[in-house]
């Protein structure tokens, strides 16, 4: 994680020709109180501050800069956390009936055998493997109660 993520996005936002507004820095505070990735609507009841034209705005700028990541769940609806850069490295689990993501660190161990694997698989198909991301799909424990 970075030593402090604010001067960290101020720089980003920088060196995209972005200013860090008051807005901007809300929204990056509120990623950083969450462990899990946020929808549009989420972060719109967590901060209903801001507007939702304003969150979509802002999430873009954010996004260009580097310092936040949208993630495709499989529900169709995009989320949204800090970079890793920003944050820490980890992996998402993803329920297929609700949508929900959450974010998952597997041990050392484990992910540096994921860490080899991945840049054994980059080299048997001429890749540079710089980073990687797991995503597991399957129910959450609400949507396997709602189930039975």
């Amino acid at each position: 994680m970075a030593s402090d993520p604010h001067e960290t996005v101020a720089d980003l936002l920088h060196r995209d020709g972005q200013r860090y507004t008051r807005a901007r820095r809300g929204l990056v505070r509120t990623l950083l109180g969450l462990t899990r990735p946020a929808t549009i609507a989420e972060l719109g009841t967590i901060d209903p501050g801001q507007s939702q034209s304003s969150l979509y705005r802002n999430l873009a700028v954010l996004e260009r800069c580097g310092a936040v990541h949208r993630l495709s769940s499989v529900d169709g609806v995009a989320r949204f956390e800090l970079s890793e850069d920003l944050s820490h490295h980890h992996h998402h689990l993803a329920c297929e009936g609700c949508g929900r993501m959450e974010d998952v660190v597997l041990p050392d161990g484990l992910e540096s055998t994921l860490h080899r694997i991945t840049a054994d698989l980059g080299d048997e198909h001429g890749y540079e493997v710089h980073r990687h991301a797991l995503e597991l799909v399957g129910r959450c424990a609400d949507c396997r109660t709602s189930d039975g």
